[in-house]
């Protein structure tokens, strides 16, 4: 097996063990991602005949994983938030399909700089109830 091979399987696998929590991290990093790539689409220069289609395409991805977050809401469990967080992607997918059609670049950094902060804001809720669970499991043992 290729190195390329090994990380695919390393990368289903790790999706495969993590948690919910993890999994919705991850939908955020891969958007990010894609929208990063989106960015470097608008640095090609613009004979570039893919240049467009960078752009399309990685706006496309990250549009499909808002579209995946926001089908995961649970409203009974997450009430106004989860309220709030349909309105955030429905706003954010808006802002990428402007971008798309326009090809232009401030909704892409708008929806990056949004998106990081969710991301950072999941991250910590994840790491701080891990550490209660830690907590917890040492003071049970």
């Amino acid at each position: 097996m290729v190195a390329s091979g090994y990380a695919r399987a390393y990368r289903a696998q790790s999706v495969l063990t993590a948690s919910p929590g993890q999994l919705v991290l991850m939908l955020f990093d891969g958007a990010l991602r894609f929208l990063a790539l989106a960015k470097e689409g608008f640095n090609q220069p613009e004979e570039n005949p893919r240049r467009f289609e960078q752009i399309n395409m990685n706006l496309q991805k990250a549009q499909n994983i808002i579209a995946e977050l926001q089908g995961s809401l649970n409203y009974e469990a997450g009430g106004e938030i989860a309220v709030t967080l349909d309105r955030l992607y429905d706003y954010y997918a808006r802002r990428l399909f402007e971008a798309n059609v326009k090809k232009r670049l401030e909704p892409i950094i708008e929806v990056e700089r949004f998106l990081q902060d969710l991301r950072d804001a999941w991250a910590e809720m994840i790491r701080k109830e891990e550490s209660t669970r830690f907590q917890d499991a040492r003071g049970v043992a």
